[in-house]
């Protein structure tokens, strides 16, 4: 019944062999029966058949972190010599399998991470010899049964990740032998059992994220002397932490934060000289008394500890001096967090010493001082976060040596000086805040060749100067706030090159000028804030077209004359023109008077007389340029005609033979890609040692020529920054006298998505396990915006056709582009319909699984359809699930798989990979795990939505691109916590 073998390992099961030697299986010397069915992690996919039920002999069964579905077959419970049972990491689903109840000799049960539901049974409680039994991330609901204290022999015990309720059953305290207990992520409430602290044999102990409360026996560490993980965090505990906590000297981890926990301080924590990580954040442990200065000597005591990892105490109410001896922390720490204490005095000179430092966050706090040079030692660092301080003097120049720096904040201090060059050496730099300190001097040009930036605020200082034309270059730009400062002269157009930027603030300045033009390419635009300038010039009216513009602000300028009535003009809470007194027109509410049309006349007239002399100018410009046209086409006229084919007069002229050499002699080392119509290498060409990606036409393929020629008619007319940039084309003849046709485009170091999404191999490049739920939104708003252009924005619909992972690109920082319109479709400009006069099901191949339903019946290429296809990729994104997976049978596909689990279960079909990838990821702000897997689910579900809301079977009940992108944003926005800016 196993659908799916990915790896072929099931080719050994077969009459030539005997099955005791099949792949997997082991049999007992003595009677020749299976004892053992061994097959993890090998990608099997489909149910588990309950002819399994016949291997009586079977005393272990291990087919972990495959993917099996469907229920766990009651003729398991036959197996009454089984012992392990191990099926984890699976998509198992109905209840627990309650027949295994009979199966009297099991020592371990893991079902860890399937979708199993229900209760979990009370006949469990008859298993005697279970030493472990883990059904974690699953959705078992109800209390826990009270006949799980039977189980006198249990050492592990992990139902974390659930929906159980109800308090903890005293009867746990009869596990005697007890190490593990995970009962994290749940809805327990009440208190504690306090006979289970008195279980002394336990190891690790979790009951994080539920409803808990109480206090902790002042015993607590005599009676858990073994214990080496403390997770309490996420509840409502209340009191202080027990100081005999320091006698379970084998502790790693201590995990106490967000709870109500009150000081003082236990100062042994030194002799915990195991300890890994201290996240305390967010109680009430500081006494208030700022002489007592009881984190200095906390701190202190910690230098002891050497394997120290990480520190968070933030958000505790500490009012005491940052000591000296910060500096003797371990060089192993990569986190400390100190944020929002009373904490005074200022940084250390020392706090270079923590060499492998990442996270250092030391913002809302009293810090005075300035910041030292020997901040530039710490070369790991990714985040500084020292916001609401009294830090004075300059930025030191060293802070440039930190080159992983992705978060560097700084605002709200009294710090002075310039904006140190230097930064530009980092180039990791993603999120960069300076605003609202004492800085002077001009904007260093440097700081524009970060074209990893994507936030970048230097409001309310008093820098001065332009803006540099550079500030074009920061391409990812989202958001630039660069208000209250006394930066003149006028806007920069190269502004527009940002062409992903939402957010611009300029207000309280002294530009002059007007907004430039170039400006209607900003289509992402939502705010624009450059009142209190010296702006003038009539509104432009291309402001009314921006599509996501929000809220515009031109107060206090020097506008003058009609007030545009379109777009955000028509909203009067979302626009203000106040202290602009030369306007007129506009919307009624404004009560501004009417644009005088005599005025208008008057100032046409001197229009006109000069339109007169230009117009005689150009006429007799004209006759000069035709009549030596018509001399030079004549001595012209014997020489061949230049080719016909687009894109090549325009671009740059290649000969087979420098493209043969440029790909190594067309070498299957440099062979990167191949598709239905062609083969792509990658090639270096020789001038310039510039790396291209190759396309070379298989003009064997029926097909492969009109493919050619639909994909540069396409690409003559289209250019973005999420389209595949093409360098030039190819049309010539092979050293052996055939054609050959190609195409060269500009390479993509990652490759494309599809390899992230579904990687055959890993590499230094590639790392899907670490593909973030930001970096794969990020990549559908990318390809989201590239069809927004293509399907609104052309001078006619483009249709690509072919919308599939493998046809979106990814550069160095994982931006996506479209690419391989070999199937485009341009509509016509008045009918809406495809130009080739086909139909759809002649004329559309596509891709199986991602082509629009109704392009098989016969309709006729739309945009419609591509939004199909991009549902469709954007679920596959999520789920990790091709469209076209075994598993997907019986009328079930990826679009209904996905829309079942809205309701509440769209954890449960998610990448895991996204999840895993969460939970490493550092957040900017100081939350939880809780807090980021809750935002992470309800961001998760808002983008399932959008891809099931794509993927409908009627055309016309699909969003269209420009609601998908906006939609997506809103998503990012909500799970980056933007922070408003005034």
């Amino acid at each position: 019944m196993i659908s799916g073998d990915p790896l072929g390992i099931l080719n050994s099961w077969n009459h030539s062999i005997h099955f005791c030697n099949w792949h997997g299986v082991s049999c007992g010397r003595r009677h020749q029966r299976v004892t053992v069915l061994n097959l993890p992690s090998l990608g099997l996919v489909g149910p588990l058949s309950p002819y399994i039920g016949n291997l009586t002999f079977l005393r272990m069964i291990d087919l972990s972190n495959n993917s099996f579905h469907g229920e766990i077959p009651l003729e398991i419970g036959k197996l009454f010599r089984l012992q392990y049972l191990q099926l984890f990491i699976n998509s198992f689903e109905g209840e627990f399998p309650a027949n295994l109840t009979y199966c009297s000799d099991l020592r371990v049960i893991s079902l860890v991470d399937n979708n199993l539901g229900g209760k979990i049974p009370a006949e469990l409680g008859s298993l005697s010899n279970l030493i472990k039994f883990s059904v974690a991330k699953n959705h078992f609901t109800g209390p826990i049964p009270l006949s799980l204290g039977n189980l006198s022999n249990l050492v592990g015990l992990s139902l974390s990740h659930n929906n159980l309720e109800g308090s903890i059953p005293f009867e746990l305290a009869r596990f005697s032998k007890l190490q593990i207990l995970i009962l994290g992520f749940n809805n327990f409430s009440g208190m504690v059992p306090t006979s289970l602290y008195n279980i002394s044999s336990i190891t690790y102990f979790s009951v994080n994220d539920n409803q808990l409360h109480g206090s902790f026996p002042s015993n607590l560490g005599l009676t858990l002397p073994k214990l080496q993980a403390f997770h309490i965090g996420s509840n409502q505990f209340y009191g202080p932490i027990p100081s005999s906590i320091a006698n379970a000297s084998g502790l790693v981890e201590i995990e106490t934060s967000q709870n109500s926990l009150t000081g003082p301080l236990p100062m042994n924590f030194g002799t915990l000289y195991e300890l890994q990580k201290l996240n305390s954040h967010t109680n009430r442990l500081g006494t208030g008394d700022r002489k007592g200065n009881e984190l200095m000597d906390f701190l202190t005591s910690l230098s002891n500890c050497s394997n120290l990892q990480w520190l968070d105490m933030a958000i505790n109410g500490f009012k005491s001096l940052l000591p000296d001896s910060i500096a003797n922390l371990s060089t192993t720490i990569t986190r400390l967090t100190l944020d929002g204490n009373y904490i005074f005095g200022s940084i250390p000179l020392g706090i270079g010493n923590l060499v492998n430092l990442r996270t250092l966050y030391l913002s809302t706090n009293m810090l005075v001082g300035s910041i030292p040079n020997s901040i530039g030692k710490l070369s790991n660092l990714e985040q500084l976060l020292l916001l609401r301080n009294n830090i004075s003097g300059e930025i030191p120049s060293l802070i440039g040596n930190i080159t992983r720096l992705g978060i560097l904040d700084l605002s709200i201090n009294m710090i002075e000086g310039s904006i140190p060059v230097s930064l530009g050496d980092c180039t990791n730099l993603r999120e960069f805040y300076l605003e609202d300190n004492h800085l002077t001097g001009d904007i260093p040009q440097e700081i524009f060749g970060l074209s990893s930036l994507t936030i970048l605020i230097l409001s309310q200082n008093y820098l001065r100067g332009f803006l540099p034309q550079e500030v074009g270059n920061l391409k990812n730009l989202e958001r630039l706030n660069i208000s209250e400062n006394k930066l003149f002269g006028e806007i920069p157009a190269t502004l527009s090159n940002c062409q992903v930027l939402e957010f611009l603030y300029m207000m309280g300045n002294l530009f002059e000028g007007t907004i430039p033009e170039s400006f209607k390419q900003l289509k992402g635009l939502q705010v624009l804030d450059v009142s209190r300038n010296n702006l003038s010039r009539q509104i432009p009216s291309f402001l009314s077209e921006l599509p996501l513009l929000q809220n515009l602000n031109l107060s206090y300028n020097m506008f003058d004359g009609e007030i545009p009535n379109g777009g955000v003009f028509r909203n009067i809470s979302a626009f203000s023109i106040v202290g602009n007194k030369k306007l007129c027109g506009g919307i009624k509410v404004l009560q501004l008077p009417a644009c005088p049309a005599k005025d208008l006349k008057e100032r046409r007239r001197p229009f006109k007389r000069r339109a007169i002399v230009v117009v005689v100018t150009l006429t007799i410009f004209l006759l000069i340029v035709c009549t030596s046209a018509i001399i030079y086409r004549t001595r012209r006229s014997r020489q061949h005609a230049s080719s016909t084919l687009p894109l090549q007069n325009q671009l740059l002229q290649l000969s087979y033979g420098e493209i043969f050499h440029a790909t190594n002699g067309f070498s299957s080392t440099n062979l990167i890609g191949e598709g239905r119509y062609g083969l792509v290498y990658k090639g270096i060409l020789k001038f310039g040692e510039l790396i291209v990606a190759v396309k070379v036409l298989k003009l064997h393929e029926c097909g492969a020529i009109k493919s050619f020629k639909t994909e540069c008619e396409a690409l003559k007319n289209i250019r973005h920054r999420n389209l595949v940039k093409v360098i030039t084309s190819c049309s010539s003849i092979d050293f052996e006298g055939n054609d050959f046709k190609a195409l060269v485009f500009e390479f993509m170091k990652n490759g494309s998505l599809e390899n992230w999404l579904h990687p055959i191999s890993f590499s230094e490049q590639h790392d899907p396990n670490h593909f973030t739920f930001v970096q794969r939104l990020n990549i559908a708003i990318d390809v989201a915006t590239a069809l927004d252009y293509l399907h609104h924005h052309c001078e006619v619909a483009i249709v690509h056709c072919d919308l599939k992972p493998s046809n979106i690109l990814l550069d160095d920082n994982l931006c996506a582009h479209v690419g391989d319109f070999g199937l485009t479709r341009i509509l016509s400009a008045t009918t809406g319909i495809s130009n080739h006069h086909q139909s759809s099901s002649t004329g559309i191949r596509g891709t199986v699984g991602y082509v629009a339903p109704e392009y098989g019946m016969g309709e006729e290429v739309s945009t419609q359809g591509d939004m199909y296809s991009f549902g469709v990729l954007l679920l596959e994104m999520f789920t990790g699930k091709r469209p076209t997976d075994n598993m997907f049978i019986d009328n079930i596909n990826l679009h209904i798989y996905a829309k079942k689990s809205l309701s509440d279960q769209v954890m449960q079909i998610v990448d895991r990979r996204i999840i895993l990838a969460e939970e490493e990821e550092p957040s900017r702000a100081q939350q939880s795990s809780t807090n980021n897997i809750s935002k992470l689910e309800v961001c998760l579900a808002l983008v399932i939505q959008i891809g099931v809301s794509c993927s409908v079977e009627l055309p016309h009940e699909r969003m269209n691109a420009r609601d998908v992108l906006m939609e997506l944003q809103k998503i990012r926005n909500i799970f980056l916590g933007f922070r408003e800016q005034n």
